[in-house]
């Protein structure tokens, strides 16, 4: 049942944020510019959660604390027009790029995938592995 809460909580601060950004759209004409942004990073029992949504709370800039069970991975994706950087908080893991060896994953090593590349992100470790990912588009 906590759960639930916690999901409903998340649904209504969204639509409340969303409505506000409506409504500055609607009474001014104009898309609201990157703001100053504060986020406390406690996912509490959440695999991912939100940092930087994009615009307008950025230019282009989007994050995510991401938390991955031993043995588990994200799924190769590709970020298409996004280049982005991995930055480890706890555990340990690898990054898989296509076509590459696989790059180590840990604190106080960040990791870099260009954008238009194919990638995954594993937990080899036997605790999760807590990361930071930061997308920025490329122009």
């Amino acid at each position: 049942m906590n759960r639930y809460v916690r999901i409903a909580g998340f649904v209504v601060a969204t639509l409340v944020a969303l409505g506000s950004v409506l409504a500055f759209v609607a009474e001014t004409g104009e898309t609201p510019s990157p703001y100053f942004k504060v986020v406390k990073l406690d996912p509490g029992d959440k695999a991912y959660l939100v940092l930087l949504s994009g615009p307008p709370e950025t230019s282009s800039m989007r994050s995510g604390l991401v938390t991955l069970a031993p043995g588990k991975s994200i799924g190769a994706h590709n970020t298409e027009k996004y280049e982005e950087m991995l930055v480890p908080l706890e555990g340990e893991g690898e990054l898989r790029i296509t076509g590459q060896p696989p790059v180590q994953i840990m604190p106080g090593l960040i990791t870099y995938a260009p954008s238009h590349t194919e990638h995954d992100v594993t937990n080899t470790g036997s605790k999760p592995l807590r990361y930071i990912f930061i997308v920025a588009r490329v122009e």
